[in-house]
């Protein structure tokens, strides 16, 4: 018989190898080599295609009950997933220290809970006090929330499977939990998949909505393997700046709905509000018209907001090198206006600084405000303020030339509810909104002449 050869299995990437070192080839980790069992070798082939349970087909087309969403109890949570907990669903947070995940699940778990259903919250951060503080801090001390205090997958699942179902199931967070089946300290790869996995089936089974809390890392990423957002249906990201009150619940993946829809808060000291006018948050509210400011009517999925695109030029006299700062956009566009601005208009930035900042501390990726950022750089050139009470909006290409946006209707009429009454955008795809006066910039040149032709 022949002798079983041993294996070594890497415990950071799971690759094998036939003798042990200290560092592992695939990922370089230094002292994660384990010896494994060696693996079973079959005297004949074998053959899968038989002893199994035979699995059942049905059409697209079959007729079946669809699942019903459930509300959050937050219109902005329910924007942002679609319109609500898909049920059997599982959905992954992931959000920076301290910006309010576990408080706005609490407030979403309490809304479920008051609204006749069941909510469990398991925390594996917090004790069990902890939470409760919170809570009554937020004024939900008597919403008939489930709160438990542990880490071990296996304890979790054994009491869940002793009580009904629950509507929406809370894991704060992934990371803390681990499988006593699984070798690894909790937030190993090994630890978060396999956890990650129990909890995912559980609630595949009992038709519960799972919640996963994630931590990111210092890029701002989901911590852990990156198979953990291709078992998730859902990824959301909660954003904002700690500074700034408001904060962005942002979708990335969705099985269930569009990945362009947000939701919009306001923290607070009752917790998270919902806002109903995020365009308010975005713009500065001045009196009167300031050089460097132009409005941009953005699009987060189907909803219109206005955001206020600042910018700043410093002349320089000595022969130092001009920095060039964005905040809140794209720098790599950025500098590609400022040659479109030199090339096609005339203009010298080459000798000044530049400085752009989204207002709020909102971030900007779309494409359609190239115009509004044009024109806030060639009003903070010459000094002179862009016309009161105007937006602008267009994709400026490298010849120059102003391009058509989607939705602009939506835009321009969000921007008169607001009280703005001109609008500058391309002309091939002019709106008729009532109230706005629409004009055409063709070229950036036209722009620059504009503002240059300004008192």
């Amino acid at each position: 018989m022949a002798k079983p050869k041993r294996r070594y299995v890497c415990q950071a990437c799971g690759s094998v190898h036939t003798r042990w070192q200290g560092q592992c080839a695939d990922c370089a980790e230094w002292n994660t080599l384990a010896e494994d069992a060696p693996a079973t070798v079959f005297a004949q082939k074998h053959d899968l295609s038989s002893g199994g349970r035979a699995v059942e087909f049905a059409g697209l087309d079959q007729p079946g009950e669809m699942p019903a969403r459930r509300s959050t109890g937050l219109a902005e949570f329910d924007r942002a997933l679609g319109g609500g907990f898909v049920p059997g669903s599982a959905i992954l947070m992931g959000g920076d220290p301290g910006i309010g995940k576990s408080t706005l699940l609490l407030q979403a778990a309490a809304a479920v809970a008051r609204s006749g259903a069941s909510a469990v919250y398991v925390s594996g951060e917090e004790a069990a006090g902890q939470v409760r503080l919170r809570a009554a801090r937020l004024g939900l001390g008597d919403a008939p929330v489930q709160l438990a205090a542990a880490t071990s997958v296996r304890d979790i699942l054994t009491s869940l499977h002793a009580m009904p179902p629950p509507a929406l199931l809370v894991i704060d967070s992934i990371q803390t939990m681990f499988s006593d089946t699984i070798e690894g300290a909790p937030g190993t790869v090994s630890q978060v998949r396999g956890c990650a996995f129990e909890l995912i089936r559980y609630a595949k089974e009992t038709g519960a909505a799972l919640v996963l809390v994630g931590h990111v890392t210092k890029d701002g990423t989901i911590a852990g393997p990156r198979v953990l957002e291709h078992m998730v249906d859902v990824v959301m990201s909660f954003e904002g700046e700690r500074s700034h009150q408001y904060r962005i619940l942002r979708s990335l993946k969705n099985r269930f709905g569009a990945v362009d829809e947000i939701g919009v808060f306001a923290m607070a000291g009752e917790g998270l509000q919902e806002v109903a006018n995020p365009s308010l948050l975005f713009l500065s509210g001045r009196e009167e018209a300031l050089a460097g400011s132009a409005v941009f009517p953005a699009m987060e999925g189907t909803r219109p907001m206005l955001v206020e695109i600042q910018a700043l030029i410093v002349r320089l006299q000595s022969g130092a090198t001009p920095r060039r700062a964005v905040v809140g956009w794209d720098s790599g566009r950025m500098a590609m206006l400022l040659a479109v601005l030199e090339a096609r208009c005339g203009l010298n930035f080459s000798s000044a600084e530049v400085y752009l900042n989204v207002a709020g501390g909102y971030r900007l990726a779309d494409p359609a405000a190239d115009l509004a950022v044009a024109a806030a750089l060639v009003s903070a050139l010459a000094d002179r303020p862009l016309p009161d009470r105007s937006v602008w909006l267009g994709e400026v290409s490298l010849a120059g030339e102003v391009r058509p946006v989607a939705h602009g209707g939506l835009r321009l009429r969000e921007a008169g509810k607001l009280g703005f009454s001109i609008a500058y955008g391309p002309p091939d795809a002019a709106p008729a909104v009532k109230g706005m006066d629409y004009r055409a910039v063709g070229r950036l040149a036209k722009l620059v002449d504009r503002v240059m032709a300004s008192a």
